[in-house]
């Protein structure tokens, strides 16, 4: 039996400390280390009974971990995982993978020279509701995907905004939020070819987005529209709908997408979907209803889980730095559409 992976986790704040919590359920890895230069970083170490470290390239020559979790701020995301790489050591990096394309097409070139292996922790494309409704697509029950709908809509409270970082250009809901929603909908859609975007931050003024409209072109010719804000008092959101996390009050029977083909539609998070008894009856016929079974499991833990068959070379990552970067290249093109005010496409990450 292999002895358990030994895993360091690079920035000690709330998206590191889930890691570890949700590490505590993997018996086929432990934590070995600890990097973060800030001062919570050492007693949160001393917790986990690990050494702690302030800089990572110390860590990673020291303690020599078989593999690592990047969980710092998002503009040190690529060049901390560049380290890794460059060290030979396999890597989960938080979304987004990082905020520029051309950071990622570095990391994706590094990744592939190197032949060391990158994960981006999109870890909703691990939820098994998720899993279950792409096998519901792939089998065809929908038939042609025609229309997709995606709703986030959400208050944050004027708390949340305490943080001067979170007024900021490129900290909006955008990049913060809906690259999660996004990148959801390229795992069960298919790839965007082409955007058209509004973004309007006239409710709180801050210098980022606070809504926004998006119209979605997909390659295999559905259409769709994702419309969201944290400024609305709406139970529409993947956060409130799906359960995944327990600091969210879940508001049971609301959706956050629709998908709708020509033999059925299907809404998320339930799960529900409907269809004729006979395939084009129309809108005279009773549609049926019927609710798919979701498998139990936390989409951070069976992430953690795949992570561990990744840097052990069992598989390859469910998403890697370049897919990673293709969610991010879209987030890019709505950000362009919605300053142009003219379609979009999404750029080539490699």
């Amino acid at each position: 039996m292999n002895a358990p992976l030994r895993i360091a986790l690079i920035g000690a704040g709330s998206m590191g400390r889930q890691h570890y919590r949700h590490l505590l359920n993997v018996p086929q890895a432990r934590l070995c280390a600890v990097a973060d230069p800030g001062p919570q970083a050492e007693a949160f170490a001393a917790e986990c009974g690990v050494p702690c470290f302030a800089d990572h390239r110390h860590m990673l020559e020291s303690v020599r971990p078989d593999a690592v979790i990047v969980a710092n701020p998002n503009n040190l995301h690529v060049v901390t995982a560049l380290d890794c790489i460059e060290a030979g050591v396999p890597v989960l990096v938080e979304k987004p993978v990082g905020v520029h394309l051309e950071e990622v097409r570095a990391l994706v070139e590094a990744s592939r020279r190197r032949n060391v292996p990158v994960l981006v922790g999109h870890h909703r494309r691990h939820n098994p509701l998720i899993s279950r409704a792409r096998q519901v697509i792939s089998a065809g029950k929908l038939g042609r995907l025609i229309n997709v709908t995606a709703l986030w809509q959400l208050q944050k409270p004027d708390s949340y905004f305490e943080t001067p970082w979170r007024r900021e250009p490129g900290a909006g809901f955008l990049l913060t939020n809906l690259i999660h929603d996004l990148d959801l909908l390229r795992h069960l859609c298919g790839e965007v070819e082409q955007v058209q975007a509004f973004t309007r931050s006239d409710v709180r003024g801050y210098a980022n987005e606070d809504s926004a409209a998006v119209l979605l072109q997909f390659a295999n010719g559905a259409l769709g529209s994702l419309t969201g804000s944290d400024a609305v008092a709406a139970p529409w959101s993947w956060e409130l709908g799906s359960g995944e996390s327990p600091v969210y009050p879940r508001q049971h029977g609301q959706p956050c997408y629709l998908l709708a083909g020509t033999l059925g539609a299907l809404s998320i998070p339930q799960l529900k979907r409907w269809h004729y008894a006979e395939a084009g009856a129309g809108w005279h016929a009773p549609l049926l209803q019927s609710e798919e079974s979701i498998p139990a499991g936390e989409a951070l833990t069976l992430q953690l889980q795949h992570f561990v068959r990744v840097a052990r070379g069992e598989q390859a990552p469910l998403v890697d730095a370049a897919d990673g970067g293709r969610t991010l290249a879209l987030i890019e093109a709505i950000r362009k559409a919605a300053e142009s005010g003219r379609a979009c496409m999404p750029e080539q990450v490699v």
